[in-house]
Protein backbone atom coordinates (compact mmCIF):
# COMPACT_ATOMS: atom_id res chain seq x y z
CA UNK A 1 0.00 0.00 0.00
CA UNK A 2 1.06 3.58 -1.06
CA UNK A 3 1.48 6.05 1.17
CA UNK A 4 -0.95 8.22 -0.93
CA UNK A 5 -3.61 4.95 -0.46
CA UNK A 6 -2.92 5.05 3.59
CA UNK A 7 -3.50 8.84 4.13
CA UNK A 8 -6.81 8.43 2.03
CA UNK A 9 -7.87 6.07 4.41
CA UNK A 10 -6.63 7.36 7.41
CA UNK A 11 -8.80 10.76 6.13
CA UNK A 12 -12.01 8.73 5.63
CA UNK A 13 -11.94 7.11 9.24
CA UNK A 14 -11.50 10.24 11.03
CA UNK A 15 -14.46 11.71 8.89
CA UNK A 16 -16.62 9.09 9.74
CA UNK A 17 -15.63 9.68 13.87
CA UNK A 18 -16.02 13.34 13.42
CA UNK A 19 -19.54 12.39 11.91
CA UNK A 20 -20.26 9.92 14.26
CA UNK A 21 -19.31 12.10 17.15
CA UNK A 22 -21.93 15.09 16.01
CA UNK A 23 -24.82 12.68 15.93
CA UNK A 24 -24.71 11.15 19.41
CA UNK A 25 -28.00 11.08 21.59
CA UNK A 26 -25.96 12.41 24.24
CA UNK A 27 -25.43 15.88 23.00
CA UNK A 28 -28.45 16.20 21.89
CA UNK A 29 -30.10 16.21 24.93
CA UNK A 30 -28.03 19.04 25.80
CA UNK A 31 -28.87 21.09 22.95
CA UNK A 32 -32.53 22.71 22.23
CA UNK A 33 -32.19 21.74 18.36
CA UNK A 34 -28.31 21.69 17.69
CA UNK A 35 -25.90 24.61 16.84
CA UNK A 36 -27.50 26.81 14.12
CA UNK A 37 -24.97 28.63 13.50
CA UNK A 38 -26.11 31.63 15.96
CA UNK A 39 -25.19 32.05 19.78
CA UNK A 40 -28.37 31.50 21.37
CA UNK A 41 -29.18 33.72 25.11
CA UNK A 42 -27.80 30.15 26.47
CA UNK A 43 -24.84 29.91 24.71
CA UNK A 44 -24.05 33.78 25.44
CA UNK A 45 -24.48 33.13 29.36
CA UNK A 46 -22.57 29.91 29.52
CA UNK A 47 -19.55 31.96 27.84
CA UNK A 48 -19.72 34.66 30.11
CA UNK A 49 -19.46 32.32 33.40
CA UNK A 50 -16.48 30.42 31.57
CA UNK A 51 -14.72 33.83 31.17
CA UNK A 52 -15.72 34.81 34.49
CA UNK A 53 -14.53 31.69 36.08
CA UNK A 54 -11.21 32.28 33.53
CA UNK A 55 -10.40 35.96 35.49
CA UNK A 56 -11.08 34.91 38.93
CA UNK A 57 -8.91 31.70 38.85
CA UNK A 58 -6.22 34.77 37.13
CA UNK A 59 -6.13 36.92 39.91
CA UNK A 60 -6.33 34.12 42.37
CA UNK A 61 -3.32 32.10 41.46
CA UNK A 62 -0.16 33.82 42.11
CA UNK A 63 1.88 34.49 38.85
CA UNK A 64 -0.77 33.54 36.18
CA UNK A 65 -0.72 35.80 33.58
CA UNK A 66 2.79 37.56 33.92
CA UNK A 67 5.52 36.27 32.32
CA UNK A 68 8.15 33.58 34.24
CA UNK A 69 10.57 36.18 33.92
CA UNK A 70 9.19 38.50 36.14
CA UNK A 71 8.25 36.44 38.93
CA UNK A 72 12.17 35.40 39.74
CA UNK A 73 13.07 38.30 42.16
CA UNK A 74 15.76 40.90 41.84
CA UNK A 75 18.54 40.54 43.73
CA UNK A 76 20.99 44.12 43.87
CA UNK A 77 24.35 43.54 44.78
CA UNK A 78 25.46 43.69 48.17
CA UNK A 79 29.02 44.94 49.52
CA UNK A 80 30.52 44.74 52.49
CA UNK A 81 32.85 47.71 54.48
CA UNK A 82 34.75 47.49 57.18
CA UNK A 83 34.33 50.82 59.29
CA UNK A 84 36.64 51.55 62.42
CA UNK A 85 34.42 52.66 65.72
CA UNK A 86 35.27 55.80 67.14
CA UNK A 87 37.63 55.65 70.13
CA UNK A 88 36.93 56.54 73.47
CA UNK A 89 38.06 59.67 74.68
CA UNK A 90 41.37 60.22 76.53
CA UNK A 91 39.25 61.98 79.63
CA UNK A 92 37.28 58.27 79.81
CA UNK A 93 40.20 55.91 79.22
CA UNK A 94 42.04 58.03 81.99
CA UNK A 95 39.50 58.37 84.52
CA UNK A 96 38.80 62.58 84.65
CA UNK A 97 37.18 64.30 86.38
CA UNK A 98 33.97 65.17 85.17
CA UNK A 99 33.17 62.05 83.19
CA UNK A 100 31.00 60.00 84.99
CA UNK A 101 28.58 61.73 87.38
CA UNK A 102 25.61 58.89 87.94
CA UNK A 103 22.05 60.91 89.96
CA UNK A 104 20.55 58.09 91.88
CA UNK A 105 16.87 58.99 93.28
CA UNK A 106 15.86 57.21 96.49
CA UNK A 107 13.68 54.70 96.71
CA UNK A 108 10.78 54.38 99.59
CA UNK A 109 12.42 52.59 102.67
CA UNK A 110 15.79 53.21 100.96
CA UNK A 111 18.86 53.84 103.52
CA UNK A 112 22.16 55.78 102.69
CA UNK A 113 23.70 52.74 103.31
CA UNK A 114 21.87 50.41 100.70
CA UNK A 115 22.82 53.18 98.27
CA UNK A 116 26.63 53.05 98.52
CA UNK A 117 26.58 49.41 98.86
CA UNK A 118 24.62 49.44 95.56
CA UNK A 119 26.94 51.47 93.81
CA UNK A 120 30.42 49.27 95.35
CA UNK A 121 31.01 52.18 97.09
CA UNK A 122 32.65 51.14 100.75
CA UNK A 123 31.17 51.87 104.19
CA UNK A 124 34.31 53.59 104.66
CA UNK A 125 34.38 55.98 102.48
CA UNK A 126 30.70 56.92 103.18
CA UNK A 127 31.75 57.47 107.22
CA UNK A 128 34.22 60.06 105.67
CA UNK A 129 31.64 61.63 103.98
CA UNK A 130 29.08 61.77 107.13
CA UNK A 131 32.09 63.08 109.23
CA UNK A 132 31.83 66.35 107.25
CA UNK A 133 30.04 69.64 108.85
CA UNK A 134 26.32 68.82 108.11
CA UNK A 135 26.29 66.05 106.27
CA UNK A 136 24.84 63.55 108.75
CA UNK A 137 21.92 65.68 109.33
CA UNK A 138 21.03 66.22 106.22
CA UNK A 139 21.44 62.41 104.72
CA UNK A 140 20.51 60.46 107.95
CA UNK A 141 16.98 60.25 107.21
CA UNK A 142 16.13 60.75 103.42
CA UNK A 143 12.74 61.03 101.85
CA UNK A 144 11.90 59.15 98.72
CA UNK A 145 12.83 61.06 95.46
CA UNK A 146 15.53 62.73 96.99
CA UNK A 147 18.17 63.22 94.53
CA UNK A 148 22.07 62.16 95.12
CA UNK A 149 25.00 62.34 92.61
CA UNK A 150 28.36 60.20 92.43
CA UNK A 151 31.03 61.05 90.41
CA UNK A 152 32.06 57.18 89.59
CA UNK A 153 35.31 56.71 87.12
CA UNK A 154 35.48 53.45 84.92
CA UNK A 155 37.98 52.06 87.70
CA UNK A 156 34.93 52.31 90.59
CA UNK A 157 36.76 54.88 92.65
CA UNK A 158 33.97 57.22 93.78
CA UNK A 159 35.92 60.93 93.07
CA UNK A 160 32.77 63.05 94.25
CA UNK A 161 29.69 63.20 95.84
CA UNK A 162 27.00 65.96 95.71
CA UNK A 163 23.74 66.27 97.80
CA UNK A 164 20.94 69.34 97.96
CA UNK A 165 21.21 70.31 101.65
CA UNK A 166 17.96 72.52 101.24
CA UNK A 167 16.08 74.50 98.72
CA UNK A 168 18.99 77.04 98.35
CA UNK A 169 22.33 75.14 99.17
CA UNK A 170 23.90 72.10 97.39
CA UNK A 171 26.92 70.50 98.95
CA UNK A 172 29.97 69.57 96.78
CA UNK A 173 32.03 66.99 98.15
CA UNK A 174 36.20 66.08 96.58
CA UNK A 175 37.62 62.22 97.72
CA UNK A 176 40.82 61.52 97.29
CA UNK A 177 43.05 59.82 98.85
CA UNK A 178 40.99 58.60 101.78
CA UNK A 179 40.71 62.64 102.33
CA UNK A 180 37.16 64.27 101.80
CA UNK A 181 36.60 68.41 101.35
CA UNK A 182 33.69 69.98 100.20
CA UNK A 183 32.30 73.32 99.36
CA UNK A 184 29.02 74.74 99.92
CA UNK A 185 26.96 76.32 96.47
CA UNK A 186 24.07 78.90 96.67
CA UNK A 187 21.78 78.67 94.61
CA UNK A 188 19.65 81.72 94.09
CA UNK A 189 15.70 81.13 94.03
CA UNK A 190 12.31 83.50 93.19
CA UNK A 191 9.72 83.26 95.90
CA UNK A 192 6.33 84.68 94.31
CA UNK A 193 3.03 84.81 96.23
CA UNK A 194 0.47 82.87 94.26
CA UNK A 195 -3.51 82.89 93.91
CA UNK A 196 -4.80 79.10 92.95
CA UNK A 197 -8.31 79.78 92.35
CA UNK A 198 -10.31 77.05 90.92
CA UNK A 199 -14.07 75.48 90.84
CA UNK A 200 -14.95 72.51 92.91
CA UNK A 201 -16.62 70.34 89.75
CA UNK A 202 -16.73 66.88 90.20
CA UNK A 203 -14.26 66.37 93.05
CA UNK A 204 -12.77 69.27 94.79
CA UNK A 205 -9.66 67.09 95.23
CA UNK A 206 -9.33 66.86 91.64
CA UNK A 207 -9.82 70.05 90.50
CA UNK A 208 -7.15 71.82 93.33
CA UNK A 209 -4.66 69.10 92.50
CA UNK A 210 -5.59 70.23 88.53
CA UNK A 211 -5.12 74.05 89.22
CA UNK A 212 -1.69 73.53 91.14
CA UNK A 213 -2.59 73.23 94.46
CA UNK A 214 -0.82 70.82 96.87
CA UNK A 215 -2.67 68.28 98.45
CA UNK A 216 -1.44 69.17 102.04
CA UNK A 217 -2.87 72.38 101.15
CA UNK A 218 -6.28 70.85 100.04
CA UNK A 219 -6.40 69.17 103.70
CA UNK A 220 -5.46 72.05 105.37
CA UNK A 221 -8.33 73.88 103.73
CA UNK A 222 -10.74 70.71 105.03
CA UNK A 223 -9.64 70.02 107.44
CA UNK A 224 -8.27 73.16 109.13
CA UNK A 225 -10.11 76.03 107.92
CA UNK A 226 -13.05 75.39 107.43
CA UNK A 227 -13.95 72.19 108.88
CA UNK A 228 -16.66 73.66 111.19
CA UNK A 229 -18.24 76.11 108.97
CA UNK A 230 -18.69 73.96 105.96
CA UNK A 231 -19.75 70.31 105.43
CA UNK A 232 -17.50 69.18 102.30
CA UNK A 233 -19.95 65.89 101.69
CA UNK A 234 -23.37 67.49 101.95
CA UNK A 235 -22.94 71.41 101.51
CA UNK A 236 -20.29 71.66 98.04
CA UNK A 237 -21.78 71.94 94.82
CA UNK A 238 -20.00 71.74 91.70
CA UNK A 239 -20.44 74.86 90.84
CA UNK A 240 -18.85 76.34 93.85
CA UNK A 241 -15.33 78.11 94.16
CA UNK A 242 -12.00 78.06 95.97
CA UNK A 243 -9.37 80.53 96.07
CA UNK A 244 -5.88 79.72 97.75
CA UNK A 245 -2.67 82.42 98.35
CA UNK A 246 0.13 80.41 99.07
CA UNK A 247 4.03 81.60 98.50
CA UNK A 248 6.19 79.37 96.04
CA UNK A 249 10.01 79.00 96.01
CA UNK A 250 11.10 78.05 92.39
CA UNK A 251 14.88 77.24 91.81
CA UNK A 252 16.18 77.66 88.24
CA UNK A 253 12.51 76.75 86.62
CA UNK A 254 11.67 74.04 89.52
CA UNK A 255 8.90 74.13 92.07
CA UNK A 256 11.25 72.99 95.19
CA UNK A 257 8.89 74.81 97.92
CA UNK A 258 5.39 75.87 98.58
CA UNK A 259 4.28 77.35 101.83
CA UNK A 260 1.47 76.78 103.97
CA UNK A 261 -2.09 78.30 103.27
CA UNK A 262 -1.88 82.25 104.03
CA UNK A 263 -5.46 82.88 102.92
CA UNK A 264 -8.40 81.34 101.40
CA UNK A 265 -11.41 82.06 100.74
CA UNK A 266 -14.51 79.63 99.61
CA UNK A 267 -17.99 80.02 98.69
CA UNK A 268 -20.71 77.72 99.55
CA UNK A 269 -23.95 77.32 98.12
CA UNK A 270 -23.78 81.15 97.23
CA UNK A 271 -22.02 81.72 101.20
CA UNK A 272 -18.70 83.23 101.34
CA UNK A 273 -16.37 81.87 103.69
CA UNK A 274 -12.48 83.24 104.17
CA UNK A 275 -9.91 82.02 106.24
CA UNK A 276 -6.38 83.94 107.33
CA UNK A 277 -2.79 82.68 108.66
CA UNK A 278 -1.62 84.97 111.11
CA UNK A 279 0.28 84.08 114.23
CA UNK A 280 -0.48 84.56 117.78
CA UNK A 281 1.93 84.46 120.70
CA UNK A 282 4.21 82.80 118.06
CA UNK A 283 1.72 80.58 117.41
CA UNK A 284 -0.03 80.02 113.92
CA UNK A 285 -3.64 80.46 113.43
CA UNK A 286 -6.39 80.82 111.41
CA UNK A 287 -8.96 83.28 111.82
CA UNK A 288 -11.93 84.99 110.19
CA UNK A 289 -11.90 88.52 108.33
CA UNK A 290 -12.82 90.00 111.52
CA UNK A 291 -9.99 88.69 113.60
CA UNK A 292 -11.81 85.43 115.24
CA UNK A 293 -10.42 82.16 115.37
CA UNK A 294 -11.91 79.55 112.82
CA UNK A 295 -10.72 76.63 115.27
CA UNK A 296 -13.44 76.38 117.73
CA UNK A 297 -12.56 76.04 121.37
CA UNK A 298 -14.33 72.59 121.50
CA UNK A 299 -14.84 69.64 119.28
CA UNK A 300 -18.51 68.56 119.51
CA UNK A 301 -17.84 65.04 119.03
CA UNK A 302 -14.19 63.79 119.91
CA UNK A 303 -14.69 60.37 117.96
CA UNK A 304 -15.04 59.83 114.48
CA UNK A 305 -17.27 57.29 112.99
CA UNK A 306 -18.93 56.77 115.94
CA UNK A 307 -22.83 56.19 117.02
CA UNK A 308 -24.52 57.93 119.54
CA UNK A 309 -25.97 55.13 121.79
CA UNK A 310 -27.23 56.73 125.33
CA UNK A 311 -27.48 60.20 125.73
CA UNK A 312 -27.02 62.49 128.93
CA UNK A 313 -29.54 62.39 131.98
CA UNK A 314 -31.55 59.48 134.14
CA UNK A 315 -31.22 56.25 132.42
CA UNK A 316 -30.98 52.42 133.63
CA UNK A 317 -27.63 51.48 133.79
CA UNK A 318 -27.22 48.69 131.45
CA UNK A 319 -24.87 46.70 134.46
CA UNK A 320 -25.60 47.86 137.40
CA UNK A 321 -29.36 47.12 136.36
CA UNK A 322 -30.79 50.29 138.70
CA UNK A 323 -32.12 53.77 137.36
CA UNK A 324 -29.25 56.39 137.61
CA UNK A 325 -27.95 59.44 136.75
CA UNK A 326 -26.18 59.29 133.31
CA UNK A 327 -23.57 62.79 133.55
CA UNK A 328 -22.81 62.23 129.95
CA UNK A 329 -22.85 60.94 126.83
CA UNK A 330 -22.21 57.14 124.76
CA UNK A 331 -20.38 56.43 121.66
CA UNK A 332 -20.39 53.02 120.44
CA UNK A 333 -17.38 52.37 118.47
CA UNK A 334 -14.57 49.80 117.79
CA UNK A 335 -12.27 48.61 119.99
CA UNK A 336 -8.99 50.81 119.14
CA UNK A 337 -10.79 53.62 117.10
CA UNK A 338 -9.17 57.01 118.52
CA UNK A 339 -10.37 59.16 120.90
CA UNK A 340 -9.36 62.62 120.49
CA UNK A 341 -9.11 65.59 122.80
CA UNK A 342 -12.21 68.32 122.41
CA UNK A 343 -10.31 71.40 123.17
CA UNK A 344 -6.52 72.79 123.99
CA UNK A 345 -5.72 71.43 127.43
CA UNK A 346 -3.43 70.32 130.09
CA UNK A 347 -3.78 66.49 130.94
CA UNK A 348 -5.49 66.73 134.83
CA UNK A 349 -5.31 62.58 135.17
CA UNK A 350 -4.56 59.44 133.42
CA UNK A 351 -5.54 56.04 134.99
CA UNK A 352 -8.05 53.49 136.20
CA UNK A 353 -10.81 55.11 137.85
CA UNK A 354 -13.39 52.45 139.24
CA UNK A 355 -16.45 51.74 137.20
CA UNK A 356 -14.77 54.28 134.42
CA UNK A 357 -12.17 51.82 134.14
CA UNK A 358 -8.89 53.44 131.80
CA UNK A 359 -9.70 57.14 131.86
CA UNK A 360 -8.18 60.52 130.51
CA UNK A 361 -9.22 64.06 132.13
CA UNK A 362 -8.40 67.19 130.81
CA UNK A 363 -8.42 70.64 132.00
CA UNK A 364 -9.03 73.08 129.67
CA UNK A 365 -9.07 76.36 131.62
CA UNK A 366 -11.83 78.98 132.87
CA UNK A 367 -13.66 75.95 134.48
CA UNK A 368 -13.73 73.68 131.64
CA UNK A 369 -12.93 70.24 132.01
CA UNK A 370 -13.91 66.89 130.03
CA UNK A 371 -13.80 63.24 130.52
CA UNK A 372 -12.73 59.59 128.42
CA UNK A 373 -13.63 56.74 129.97
CA UNK A 374 -13.47 52.91 129.28
CA UNK A 375 -10.68 53.23 126.89
CA UNK A 376 -8.45 49.87 126.16
CA UNK A 377 -5.35 52.07 126.10
CA UNK A 378 -4.01 55.26 126.47
CA UNK A 379 -2.21 58.01 124.15
CA UNK A 380 1.15 59.32 124.65
CA UNK A 381 0.07 62.20 127.37
CA UNK A 382 0.98 62.27 130.89
CA UNK A 383 -0.38 64.18 133.69
CA UNK A 384 0.59 67.44 133.20
CA UNK A 385 1.65 67.48 129.81
CA UNK A 386 0.05 70.01 127.22
CA UNK A 387 -2.12 68.53 124.91
CA UNK A 388 -3.67 69.94 121.63
CA UNK A 389 -7.40 70.14 120.32
CA UNK A 390 -7.38 66.84 118.10
CA UNK A 391 -4.67 64.91 119.74
CA UNK A 392 -5.22 60.90 120.49
CA UNK A 393 -5.44 60.86 124.02
CA UNK A 394 -6.46 57.38 124.39
CA UNK A 395 -8.09 54.35 122.04
CA UNK A 396 -11.66 53.07 122.50
CA UNK A 397 -12.50 49.91 124.50
CA UNK A 398 -14.75 48.26 127.77
CA UNK A 399 -12.46 48.49 130.67
CA UNK A 400 -14.73 49.09 133.75
CA UNK A 401 -18.49 48.53 133.85
CA UNK A 402 -19.21 48.50 130.26
CA UNK A 403 -21.15 45.77 128.11
CA UNK A 404 -19.26 46.73 125.09
CA UNK A 405 -16.66 49.20 123.23
CA UNK A 406 -17.53 52.21 123.57
CA UNK A 407 -16.70 55.69 124.82
CA UNK A 408 -17.99 57.52 127.73
CA UNK A 409 -17.90 61.39 127.17
CA UNK A 410 -18.68 63.93 129.94
CA UNK A 411 -18.42 68.12 129.88
CA UNK A 412 -18.21 69.81 133.03
CA UNK A 413 -18.30 73.74 133.40
CA UNK A 414 -17.28 74.97 137.12
CA UNK A 415 -17.54 71.37 138.22
CA UNK A 416 -21.16 70.52 136.97
CA UNK A 417 -22.08 68.21 134.49
CA UNK A 418 -23.61 69.40 131.29
CA UNK A 419 -24.90 67.72 128.19
CA UNK A 420 -22.36 68.03 125.31
CA UNK A 421 -24.46 67.72 122.40
CA UNK A 422 -26.62 70.88 123.94
CA UNK A 423 -24.29 72.87 126.01
CA UNK A 424 -23.34 76.54 124.51
CA UNK A 425 -19.65 76.29 123.43
CA UNK A 426 -17.29 79.06 124.82
CA UNK A 427 -16.05 81.20 121.98
CA UNK A 428 -12.49 81.32 121.25
CA UNK A 429 -10.83 84.43 122.37
CA UNK A 430 -10.65 86.86 119.09
CA UNK A 431 -7.36 88.88 118.39
CA UNK A 432 -7.26 92.71 119.58
CA UNK A 433 -5.18 95.57 120.05
CA UNK A 434 -1.90 95.87 117.98
CA UNK A 435 -2.34 92.10 116.84
CA UNK A 436 -5.45 93.17 115.04
CA UNK A 437 -4.47 95.97 113.74
CA UNK A 438 -1.71 93.82 112.36
CA UNK A 439 -4.31 91.35 110.97
CA UNK A 440 -6.32 93.98 109.22
CA UNK A 441 -3.73 95.18 107.04
CA UNK A 442 -2.67 91.64 106.56
CA UNK A 443 -5.88 90.94 104.93
CA UNK A 444 -7.18 93.87 102.85
CA UNK A 445 -3.39 92.48 101.47
CA UNK A 446 -4.95 89.29 100.77
CA UNK A 447 -8.27 90.25 100.03
CA UNK A 448 -7.32 92.95 97.41
CA UNK A 449 -5.01 89.82 95.68
CA UNK A 450 -7.73 87.03 95.59
CA UNK A 451 -10.05 89.97 94.15
CA UNK A 452 -7.45 90.63 91.26
CA UNK A 453 -7.56 87.65 90.41
CA UNK A 454 -10.84 86.48 90.90
CA UNK A 455 -11.99 89.20 88.31
CA UNK A 456 -9.94 88.33 85.52
CA UNK A 457 -11.45 84.42 86.09
CA UNK A 458 -14.92 84.99 87.22
CA UNK A 459 -17.40 86.97 85.93
CA UNK A 460 -19.39 89.14 87.81
CA UNK A 461 -17.99 88.43 90.76
CA UNK A 462 -19.27 89.81 93.90
CA UNK A 463 -16.52 91.97 96.05
CA UNK A 464 -15.13 89.99 99.13
CA UNK A 465 -15.68 91.79 101.95
CA UNK A 466 -16.32 89.51 105.11
CA UNK A 467 -17.03 86.06 106.03
CA UNK A 468 -20.96 87.74 106.26
CA UNK A 469 -20.90 88.87 102.72
CA UNK A 470 -22.42 86.88 100.02
CA UNK A 471 -20.99 86.17 96.74
CA UNK A 472 -21.89 86.23 93.10
CA UNK A 473 -24.48 82.56 91.95
CA UNK A 474 -23.20 83.30 88.70
CA UNK A 475 -21.32 80.03 87.17
CA UNK A 476 -17.93 80.53 86.95
CA UNK A 477 -16.18 80.17 83.60
CA UNK A 478 -12.60 78.48 84.24
CA UNK A 479 -10.22 77.73 86.89
CA UNK A 480 -6.91 79.09 87.32
CA UNK A 481 -3.37 80.54 88.97
CA UNK A 482 -1.81 83.74 88.98
CA UNK A 483 0.97 85.75 90.36
CA UNK A 484 -0.19 87.99 92.86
Amino acid sequence: MTDHTAGKERRERLKALREAALHRPVLARHMDEGFTGRWSRRHWAHASLFATIGMLVAAIVPGLGKPLALERPHHAPRHSMALALPPLPIARLRGTEGDSWQVVRVERGQTLGELFEDLGVPASTMHAILAQPGAKDALRRLKPGTELAFDLPVNGTLRGFRYDRDATHRVEMAIAGGSVTQKVIERPTQTRTVVISGEVGKSLYRSARKQGLSAKAINTLTDEIFKYDIDFNEDVGAKDRFSVVVEQTWREGELVATSPVLAATFTAGGKLHSGFRFERNGKPEYFTAEGRPLKKSFIRMPIPYARLTSGFGSRRHPVLGRVRQHKGVDYAAGTGTPIMAAGDARVKFVGWKGGYGRVVQLDHGRGYTTLYAHMSRFGKFTAGQRVPQGAVIGYVGTSGLSTGPHLHYEFQINGVHRNPLSVTMPPPEPLSGAALTAFRSYTRTALSRIQEVEDVIYADAAPLKSDKAVASKDTPRKGGKSKA
